[in-house]
């Protein structure tokens, strides 16, 4: 299969990036974030670019940026937790080893917080937050192969589930006695 060995899915703070870094090590491959492509594309953060251009262009760029890491990427993907809003981005995940990283309410406040530079979550945060996952969970859910949820484990107790869940379990190495 050509693509990437893993693409993880889910909410803003979840932990792709961080659970993505630790699969590529273990499988001795690169990650790629699309939102940091998307920045490098447009030369500047996604929060400005929510604001000078708006959601629509900053969706376009995702949609474009997606495609092109799929096409592209062979190791683990993290993708932008709006990414799975695009239909076309749906259609394409089909052929791919995708995981639905998901956490709680109260976790996403504990890891995302009130203040930080997150465009969709400035006003009442716990609320968009639950109205963001009401809206995207079900299409998380319809992308992935797995579901692992991240609420109270380490990113290291998240990347062995996923690899067992999609048999990708690497030897550990032995202990020295």
């Amino acid at each position: 299969m050509t693509g990437p060995a893993v693409v993880l899915v889910g909410p803003m703070g979840v932990g792709k990036s961080t659970v993505g870094a630790l699969l590529a090590e273990r499988l001795g491959v690169t990650c790629r974030d699309t939102d940091q492509d998307i920045v490098e594309t447009a030369g500047k953060p996604i929060s400005e670019i929510f604001l000078d251009e708006g959601e629509g262009h900053f969706r376009e760029l995702e949609r474009a940026a997606v495609r092109t890491a799929l096409a592209e990427h062979s190791g683990v993907l993290a993708l932008g937790g709006g990414a799975v809003l695009s239909e076309e981005t749906r259609a394409l995940l089909a052929a791919h080893p995708v995981v639905f990283l998901e956490m709680d309410v109260s976790e996403a406040v504990k890891r995302v917080g009130l203040d930080a530079p997150r465009p969709l979550l400035l006003i009442n945060p716990r609320q968009q937050w639950r109205t963001l996952m009401e809206e995207r969970r079900p299409l998380y859910t319809e992308v992935a192969r797995a579901v692992v949820s991240t609420d109270n484990r380490t990113p290291e107790e998240v990347a062995d589930e996923i690899l067992a869940a999609l048999g990708l379990d690497t030897p550990q190495p032995e202990k020295q006695q």
